[in-house]
């Protein structure tokens, strides 16, 4: 661990990420240039070079990897202390933040000035979307190689429904080979134009590293079997807990089994994450609709933290309509708790199981290789999500159509709502003509739909 002689103390550490995660807006893009700003150009921390590996593990990882990469460079300083105090506290404003939404929502939603501002909200969440595809596009797509592989994905998931998993595996398995027949669109990482090796020198965690390297960053098999028997444990107990004593149909049972699952299979960042959410939600559990889905992402959006927090406002709904025995509002927030954990527990195990072995592996460019072509594959499914939301956001009634193998969604075109399509142009607009600020555009929109709402425009 470095030592307050380094100038990084423990509660100066503390103070910083508390500051981190109260700035931590607009999705992980935003989150990861914040923690750049703080930690690699302010405070000097990390070097660019061991921030951007970092990274690149982090994306390689199932889950938000904003905040794998927040825990990253907690443990860097702190080992795993360092690691569980950053982590928790890049999440804690958004857990308290959604609570608090998610339980005006399901009380207050049916209002109609509440429905009118939920209106306007899920309406500007599709220009946020197109604005992801266009931001990870220009760092991913580096060349006809990538282009390609983003083209696959989103053919594979919009047209064939293949599983999320294996399109990753695959465009991580054509990285690699890629790399490893010389092919020229694979040789570097997106971000290595980026790097400043000169700049490394100075930050506090390399040049402790460079005089003497701390335990916790050196590997040890022991360690790694105690980590991941201790962390499995942890967190796998309540699912396992829910499971024996309320069973397989129980819905606190399904939030915990679903989001479990989901934090190993869901690899390439948030937007993907939430393709593959929002189907299983909507379409599979039966949760919430998918204009729901719209609100609870608009709520994610608008509030500090990982995107992917918008699972504890699908577990607050699915809890709050199936409380048993519980008050709606107790079974809510049991389930948006319920959900949190789960999915966010498995980032901490990620981290202090992998990273020593990361951190051995710097410059590996084969791993850069497989890293680029998840992110091409992850524009194509984010593609995918932003056609998700357009059908759903701008008509009433989407239906299914199979023509041999493929599956198509096909808007029913009469049911197009004409105040969604004002609001989501205006928004795109706003966020692409103007340059104006993703959470000023959505609370614009939210105010808008109240207007539409009081003159009689929407529902």
């Amino acid at each position: 661990m470095l030592d307050p002689g380094h100038g990084v103390s423990f509660s100066d550490a503390t103070r910083v990420w508390t500051r981190i995660a109260l700035l931590s807006f607009g999705g992980p893009a935003g989150q990861i240039a914040v923690m750049h700003r703080i930690l690699v150009e302010e405070k000097r921390w990390i070097g660019e070079t061991r921030f951007l590996h970092a990274l690149n593990y982090c994306m390689l990882l199932p889950g938000p990897e904003a905040h794998q990469l927040a825990i990253y460079i907690g443990w860097l300083l702190y080992g795993m202390r360092g690691g569980f105090v950053a982590g928790t506290l890049f999440i804690l404003p958004g857990i308290l933040s959604l609570g608090l939404l998610s339980w005006i929502y399901a009380t207050f939603g049916s209002v109609g000035s509440v429905q009118g501002l939920f209106f306007g909200l899920k309406a500007a969440v599709l220009a946020v979307v197109l604005e992801a595809v266009l931001r990870v596009g220009k760092r991913a797509i580096r060349g006809r190689p990538m282009l390609i592989i983003a083209i696959l994905g989103f053919v594979g998931i919009f047209f064939l429904s293949l599983p999320f998993p294996l399109i990753i595996g695959a465009a991580a398995l054509i990285g690699f080979a890629g790399y490893a027949m010389g092919f020229k669109g694979f040789a570097l990482s997106p971000h290595a134009s980026k790097v400043d090796q000169s700049f490394d020198a100075g930050a506090a965690i390399d040049g402790a590293f460079a005089r003497k390297l701390p335990m916790h960053v050196q590997t040890s098999v022991s360690r790694l079997i105690r980590v991941a028997l201790i962390g499995l444990s942890i967190w796998l107990a309540p699912m396992l807990a829910l499971l024996a004593i309320m069973g397989p149909a129980n819905v606190f049972t399904a939030i915990a089994t679903f989001n479990s699952r989901m934090a190993v299979v869901t690899f390439g960042g948030a937007y993907a994450v939430l393709a593959y959410m929002a189907q299983q939600a909507v379409e599979h559990y039966h949760w919430l609709k998918p204009e729901e889905m719209l609100v609870g992402l608009g709520f994610a959006e608008t509030t500090p933290g990982p995107l992917i927090s918008v699972v504890q406002f699908v577990g607050f709904m699915a809890a709050y309509r199936q409380p048993g025995s519980l008050s709606p509002a107790m079974a809510g927030t049991l389930g948006g708790l319920l959900a949190q954990w789960c999915t966010f527990v498995p980032s901490f195990l990620w981290i202090f199981m992998g990273a020593p072995y990361i951190e051995s592996l710097r410059n590996n460019r084969a791993l850069s290789a497989a890293l680029a072509a998840i992110t091409a594959a992850v524009v194509g499914v984010i593609a995918n999500l932003a056609i998700w939301f357009a059908l759903h956001t701008l008509f009433g009634e989407v239906r299914l159509q199979q023509l041999g193998d493929l599956t198509l969604q096909l808007p029913v075109l009469d049911t197009l709502n004409i105040a969604a399509l004002i609001l989501a142009l205006a928004a795109i607009v706003a966020m692409f003509r103007f340059k104006i600020g993703m959470i000023a555009t959505l609370l614009g929109c939210a105010v808008a739909g109240v207007l539409m709402h009081l003159a009689g425009w929407v529902l």
